[in-house]
């Protein structure tokens, strides 16, 4: 519909006064899904299980505290005297099942205070519903993507080292390894580390145990695993061989001199497309037990000329050649199993996505388990949102040769955007406690949707 200049436009001079008055009022509209997600999942009482051990006698329990951790990272908050802001917001409270909420010594206080038996209980609550969802699936594939990611501070907290750190060069920091499942986007588990560490140090153990957690839901499926040049070990690679595991691994080829004037003296290559190429080769380093299949690579990529520009006529450019070693015990064509290796950068979106809008990379006290409590909390405000769009959403993709996830998934940041900053007011009108949003077809047609998933019995 077409509208005059004169009901468009209108000019406002005067600033409103500020009144400031107890109102039910929340900008969280939103949080009612998050709320919804945790009856149905059971997460409140999951949590409960977790912190038995030190709940005895406490008005807010580990529990209760963690709980509001998990929520106040889902609002996008980072430092823990943010709840200061949102502390009379009635929705918040009513998702976490409180009339106050906890303060900020409080909190500092049950994060110093938590042991390692907490912390673990709360790894295996974050994967087992990760493998819930996964058995819920019945996925026939599983891929599971390993990688480390450096978490720095300036702080002096317990457990941090000095080690490797692209961006702060000299700073303390974690260096935790994580598991990530491809297919569902979500972190199935992680080994906490400190900075100073190898990307491969207790990884073979840490692997092993999630292997063997998925296969005890998904005994039948097939599992892949990939990992970059740092998982190149001759044992590691043969444990997963003997475990069933279909892997892939990026070689530092560079290391080694024969693999190295194999590359360096190959003239004929094999094509894929008008990009890449290839050759493969059976062989092993003199350590290891069995030769395995490598897949040498060879990518052509444009290059601008050093030479004077022609500017009257183009920009010359001159191909130049980058190679990649990938070693695997896959069968199969040259060209699906570059395509499934390729397809682990995914899982630095997912680091990426975690660090910058679930916290992930924050260090909030000096205590390992304190830090370590906090760290599974991003995890599991990462999985939430994840596992909320699963419960109500259909699945829209089939398993790529990538092995992309089989949802169409918003970010966290997006997701939070569109429908948990929502300006709304909590009233009981005729005694029926009702959530009242602004107009907007768009959110209300949204939110109903995954309302009716979520409560279905409300329907």
């Amino acid at each position: 519909m077409k509208h005059s200049r004169a009901e468009t436009r209108a000019r406002f001079h005067s600033i409103p006064e500020l009144r400031f008055e107890e109102q039910a009022l929340t900008p969280y509209g939103g949080l009612v899904l998050w709320q919804a997600l945790f009856e149905r999942i059971g997460f409140k009482a999951a949590l409960e299980r977790c912190f038995a051990h030190r709940n005895a006698g406490a008005i807010f329990g580990h529990h209760i505290v963690f709980l509001w951790l998990v929520v106040h990272l889902l609002l996008g908050h980072r430092r823990l005297r943010d709840r200061d802001f949102y502390e009379e917001d009635p929705l918040v409270k009513r998702a976490l099942g409180l009339h106050r909420i906890p303060d900020v010594a409080t909190i500092s206080r049950s994060l110093r205070d938590a042991d390692e038996r907490c912390v673990e209980g709360v790894v295996r609550l974050t994967r087992d519903a990760v493998l819930d969802r996964v058995e819920h699936e019945a996925l026939a594939r599983i891929t599971l993507d390993f990688d480390g990611s450096v978490l720095s501070t300036r702080r002096h907290a317990e457990g941090t080292a000095v080690g490797f750190n692209r961006k702060r060069k000299g700073a303390r920091s974690y260096y935790p390894l994580y598991c990530t499942v491809a297919q569902t986007a979500q972190f199935l588990d992680c080994l906490h580390r400190p900075g100073n560490v190898h990307d491969s140090r207790g990884a073979s153990t840490f692997m092993r145990q999630c292997v063997q957690a998925v296969r005890a839901r998904r005994p039948r499926a097939v599992i892949e695993a990939r990992m970059d040049s740092a998982f190149f070990d001759g044992a590691l690679l043969e444990d997963l061989r003997a475990q069933g595991v279909q892997f892939t691994a990026s070689v530092p080829f560079e290391r080694l001199s024969q693999l190295k004037n194999f590359v360096e003296k190959r003239r004929r290559w094999r094509s894929i497309d008008a990009q890449w190429q290839y050759y493969e080769l059976r062989w092993k380093p003199k350590s290891w037990p069995e030769k395995l299949r490598f897949l040498c690579v060879r990518q052509l990529v444009a290059e601008r000329s050093r030479a004077p520009l022609q500017l009257d006529l183009f920009e010359p450019v001159e191909p130049h050649a980058r190679f990649t070693v990938i070693v695997t015990n896959r069968r199969g064509r040259a060209k699906s199993i570059l395509a499934f290796h390729h397809g682990r950068g995914t899982q630095e979106g997912l680091f990426a996505e975690a660090k910058s809008h679930a916290q992930l990379d924050y260090i909030p006290v000096r205590s390992l388990q304190g830090n370590r409590l906090f760290h599974q909390a991003a995890l599991l405000a990462h999985n939430l949102t994840k596992e909320l769009q699963m419960q109500t959403l259909d699945r829209k993709r089939p398993t790529s040769a990538s092995r992309s996830a089989l949802w169409e998934f918003l970010s966290l940041r997006t997701f939070r955007s569109r429908f948990l900053l929502r300006a709304a007011r909590l009233t009981r009108p005729q005694n029926r406690l009702t959530l009242t949003l602004n107009a907007n077809s768009a959110v209300q047609s949204a939110l109903e949707r995954m309302l009716d998933r979520l409560m279905p019995s409300a329907a």
